[in-house]
């Protein structure tokens, strides 16, 4: 029952740090309608999170970002490239043992995003496709056809595809990302791996009900503080789904690591969990090891 000390993790969600945090969330600025988003636009999401990370002024974010990985005998993490991610994309060039990489998709781009999603993985060999599909502009639902090209790509590319689903944080519609459209895709998709970010609420109950019935979807848990896992989620990890959750932070967007493993022991996973939680789960789904 209590967290291994031994096993290396892998932190499925991470970035690295810069002078400008804003920079994270710059492209979901043309769907924000309040002025309160605007004006916390560090964070489009900040009322929900408490202690977001000040990591201050450093020489390498890069080489700080290891030592808060090392702190907490994180292995590998996986970051974003593309726009607005330079940092990501240098960390992933100076040290491809400890960053893998992925790339946010927008389905709006058509088969210029399909090239663009070859292009990323040959220059970055990127180990998997996310996406916010709520957040986007104009936004596009998780089943609609403008995603099924790059849904085919992916196929073919062998990479997972890994969509933000549930309410969103930003003060944006959730429709989009409403988990019962997954349905529709893991039917007409049977080889292409789903991984879902930002935990699924309130519809969580569906979420695992899918994982029974399409072995190929997945959940991540990134945004999220241990102690907010969702309760049907890690039933679901303790008993038929413990190849199906893994573990992902938020670190630095909204979450400190320092914060999640100081709550991590609390989670009641079983034994024989934890190590697919930290670890094996996402060396199988995201083939880090090929």
């Amino acid at each position: 029952m209590p967290m291994p000390t031994d096993v290396a993790v892998i932190d499925l969600m991470l970035a690295v740090p810069g002078e400008d945090s804003s920079q994270f969330y710059e492209w979901i600025k043309p769907m924000l309608m309040d002025k309160e988003s605007h004006d916390m636009f560090n964070m489009p999401a900040q009322y929900m999170f408490k202690d977001i990370p000040q990591t201050g002024k450093q020489d390498d974010y890069i080489a700080y970002t290891l030592e808060q990985m090392d702190k907490h005998n994180i292995e590998r993490a996986m970051v974003g490239v593309g726009k607005f991610s330079e940092l990501n994309a240098e960390a992933v060039r100076r040290h491809p043992d400890r960053f893998f990489a992925c790339y946010e998709a927008n389905a709006n781009n058509g088969m210029d995003e399909v090239r663009t999603i070859v292009a990323m993985k040959e220059e970055f060999d990127i180990k998997a496709v996310t996406a916010s599909p709520a957040m986007i502009s104009p936004p596009v639902p998780v089943n609609d056809k403008k995603w099924y090209p790059i849904y085919g790509k992916l196929v073919e590319l062998d990479i997972p595809f890994c969509p933000c689903m549930g309410v969103p944080g930003p003060r944006v519609p959730a429709g989009p990302q409403k988990v019962e459209l997954l349905d529709e895709v893991l039917w007409f998709f049977p080889e292409l791996r789903v991984v879902t970010r930002h935990g699924c609420e309130p519809w969580t109950e569906m979420a695992w009900k899918l994982m029974l019935k399409y072995p190929n979807l997945h959940y991540m848990t990134s945004a999220f503080t241990p102690r907010r896992y969702p309760q049907d989620i890690i039933e679901f990890a303790n008993t038929r789904g413990s190849d199906q959750v893994m573990y992902a932070g938020y670190f630095p967007m909204g979450l400190s690591l320092d914060r999640i493993f100081a709550e991590m022991p609390d989670v009641p996973l079983r034994d024989e969990v934890w190590p697919k939680f930290l670890r094996e789960n996402a060396l199988r789904v995201f083939k880090l090891d090929e």
